[in-house]
Order: C-alpha cells, then sequence, then structure tokens
C-alpha cells in the first residue's frame, strides 16, 4: 500500500529540503528507509509505494527530487518504473537500491535512467551521501557495480578497436563530395584518448567535473570538455549510461 507524507509548512528562510520517494515491496525496508532519510536535516521522504505501478503514480503525483527504486516488484519491476519516471519526469533522478547485482539488471537499470545503483549492504552514511550526490546530479556506483561497468565497456572498446575500417589511402583519388555535404568521419568510429579513458574511469565511479579535474591536475572547464566529447563519441545521453549505452548489439 503507497504511503504519502503529510506535507508541513516549510520553516521561514529553511533550506529547501531533498523530497524522496521510497518504492519496494518489502515494508520493514521502506520504514527502516523512512526513519533512516527523515532523520537527516535536508531530507524528507515525501511518500512510499509497494510497487512499481504505485511508484510511478506516486511520482507523478509528487514530482519527488530521488525516487529510490527496488528492482524486483510484484507488478510492475524497477526497471519499467524507472524507465517510466525518467521518460516522463526529467527533474526527478531515480536511485536503485537492490539486493541483485546481476549484469543483465545493472545495465538494463542504468539504460532506464537510473543515475545510481546501490546494494542494501550499503552503509546508511553510503545511501545518505548518494542521496545528495544523485539530487546534485551526480552518478554513484558501488565498487563492485563499476567494476562491472569498466569491464563491460573494455570489452566494448577492444571491439570498436578490432571494427576500425582500415586508413585511406591518401594517394587515391579523392571521391566527390554532393553539394552541401559535409565530409568528416562519423562520431563512433573515433576511439577515446588515453585522458578520455581516465576520465570515463572516474565518471564510473561516480565522480563529479570538480572531482574529476582534481583527480587528474585538469582545469574544472578542461574536465567538462572531456566529458561533452565522450558523450559525443559515445552517444550517451547521461554520465551514467556513457559506460553502458552503447553495448546493445
Amino acid at each position: 500500500m503507497s504511503t504519502i507524507a503529510e506535507p508541513s509548512a516549510p520553516a521561514p528562510h529553511a533550506a529547501q529540503r531533498i523530497r524522496v520517494l521510497i518504492a519496494d515491496d518489502q515494508a520493514l525496508i521502506r520504514r527502516g528507509m523512512a526513519m533512516l532519510l527523515d532523520a537527516a536535516p535536508d531530507i524528507e521522504v515525501v511518500g512510499q509505494a509497494a510497487d512499481g505501478i504505485e511508484a510511478v503514480e506516486l511520482a507523478r503525483r509528487l514530482l519527488p527530487d530521488v525516487v529510490l527504486m527496488d528492482l524486483h516488484m510484484p507488478r510492475k519491476g524497477g526497471v519499467l518504473a524507472t524507465r517510466e519516471i525518467s521518460a516522463a519526469l526529467p527533474h526527478t533522478r531515480v536511485m536503485v537500491l537492490t539486493t541483485f547485482d546481476r549484469d543483465d539488471l545493472v545495465f538494463d537499470a542504468v539504460r532506464a535512467g537510473a543515475q545510481a545503483y546501490l546494494l542494501k549492504d550499503a552503509s546508511e552514511e553510503e545511501v545518505l551521501d548518494t542521496v545528495r550526490a544523485v539530487h546534485r546530479g551526480e552518478s554513484r556506483l558501488t565498487p563492485q557495480i563499476a567494476r562491472k561497468v569498466m569491464d563491460q565497456f573494455r570489452l566494448l572498446a577492444d571491439r570498436v578497436a578490432q571494427e576500425q575500417p582500415p586508413a585511406p589511402d591518401l594517394r587515391a583519388e579523392p571521391q566527390a563530395t554532393a553539394p552541401g555535404e559535409l565530409s568528416q568521419p562519423d562520431a563512433m568510429t573515433k576511439p577515446l584518448t588515453d585522458r578520455e579513458a581516465a576520465v570515463l574511469e572516474l565518471i564510473a565511479k561516480g565522480y563529479g567535473n570538480r572531482q574529476i579535474a582534481a583527480a587528474l591536475n585538469l582545469a574544472e572547464g578542461t574536465a567538462k570538455n572531456h566529458v561533452s566529447r565522450i558523450m559525443q563519441k559515445l552517444h550517451a545521453n547521461t554520465r551514467t549510461e556513457l559506460a553502458v549505452l552503447v553495448l546493445k548489439k
């Protein structure tokens, strides 16, 4: 059964709290998460859903900042609910909190729009920190999930490198270009540079632009430019999606 928090009048000049919706089919988990989050001064739980259908309905009605999403729920699973919420509510970010770390679930959740993927053995501080990070627009993956993403990305990078077209013969006559047609390489055939690969690895660990800049001794604007170029090369829409979006065969 879904639960909606009673609205309370905000204190004058108080900072706006992060509004969280919890979606989990286990009532004990929902209550425990609600107690943990409500105890934080900058977070409030605005609703609780027992399955994916309720999660989508409450998200549309309450417009939370963050949805804490379990994956295995009755009637509608967390992946489908994540996809619907991400498509309908671009300002609502989904954070997966589940017991499952199977590769297919990880990649399906990320493709659906999840900004973070935590396992339920995460510490209380890690859960709170991830809610805040996701609200800031950052992506977070637990170390074991980040490893899965990076392993898959390396396999993809090797596959792309093997499929690179042969270098053009510069001695050959150049082919005529139709009027108005620009002759330029396809972005998908451009491999990542060593610097971009290092940036991507930090993105998979949940680093923001400022953290990437500090780790690699770059200006923050330079780090942001690297992220943009990687997104263009891999045709990704979100930072979390970077290493897995193009895994589709």
